[in-house]
């Protein structure tokens, strides 16, 4: 007799189950975030490109030209100039931020007398409103009885007045505005960061017999070393598209001695180029994101 095969009824698994319930609930409390960064960051920066890429002005339409934008700015002199003033400007920026910075943030880390009040002190050019601290600074550069200059002729250093903002001093005199506004960030960020390295590893580093510099290298260097990335790449990013201290100070000048891209578009937005002064702020975009790209990388490694 043949014998019957009995094969076991697959059970279904029901389509809503807890974790799928979960899920949506979770999609349901992020959509308004996303809703929110796609209308306030995605939807504007896309426009930014796509304006870019047109001849649009102020209350007329524009008409899709191409990179004809693009190649009116690389033969610009004044966009030329911003180049040149914005990698000068970043590039000792950063550095000066960053000694200044780790310095502080170093010798602050110790058990000092009054290290709170310090603390504190420090944090005043970050909290200072950024056109309070820039108008105050065009005041000290003022050749007519500013402070820079009256403390250069006491000491017998000058005789006749220095136009600080209305000479070749003038994208200096913005540097030292610029890392006076912004080391305090650097400060605090690695501050923040020292305080979270354990006291064991220095001890260890001291039983081995590593010197102050070489606890430094080996130790305190390393430790930072995902901070001191972050705060760099988001330091780099904000002084180039810094556009309070050099509008306030010299608004570009003299002639495009201080101009860099922020400006630039600024002044192509009041003459109603709208495609070129889109273009002058969307020509940066590939150096930030190859900055972006190498920065992410080097986070990733042990």
């Amino acid at each position: 007799m043949s014998q019957r095969v009995l094969i076991p009824a697959v059970r279904q698994r029901p389509f809503w189950t807890a974790s799928r319930q979960r899920a949506v609930i979770g999609y349901l409390f992020v959509l308004p975030v996303l809703a929110t960064l796609l209308l306030l960051v995605a939807y504007p920066f896309v426009y930014a490109i796509w304006i870019s890429f047109t001849n649009e002005t102020v209350a007329v339409s524009g008409q899709y030209v191409g990179f004809a934008n693009y190649a009116y700015l690389f033969g610009w002199s004044s966009f030329q100039a911003a180049i040149r003033n914005s990698i000068v400007l970043v590039v000792f920026a950063e550095i000066i931020k960053l000694a200044i910075g780790l310095g502080l943030a170093l010798l602050l880390n110790e058990k000092l007398p009054g290290r709170g009040f310090f603390r504190g002190m420090v944090l005043l050019p970050w909290a200072m409103p950024s056109f309070v601290a820039f108008i105050t600074f065009k005041m000290l550069y003022s050749p007519t009885g500013g402070g820079f200059d009256l403390i250069l002729g006491d000491l017998g250093l000058v005789s006749q007045p220095i136009n600080f903002l209305s000479s070749q001093l003038a994208l200096p005199s913005v540097l030292v505005a610029t890392i006076w506004r912004g080391f305090p960030f650097w400060v605090i960020s690695f501050l923040a960061a020292l305080q979270t390295v354990p006291e064991e590893l220095f001890d260890a580093a001291k039983t081995d017999g590593a010197n102050a510099w070489q606890r430094f290298q080996h130790v305190t260097v390393p430790s930072i070393r995902h901070i001191l990335l972050i705060v760099t790449l988001l330091s780099t990013i904000w002084t180039a598209n810094s556009f309070d201290n050099v509008w306030l100070l010299t608004q570009g000048g003299p002639g495009d001695g201080t101009v860099i891209f922020p400006v630039l578009a600024f002044l192509g937005l009041t003459n109603f180029q709208l495609g070129q002064a889109a273009a002058v702020m969307v020509a940066p975009l590939p150096v930030f994101a190859m900055l972006i790209v190498i920065v992410a990388g080097l986070l990733q490694r042990d």
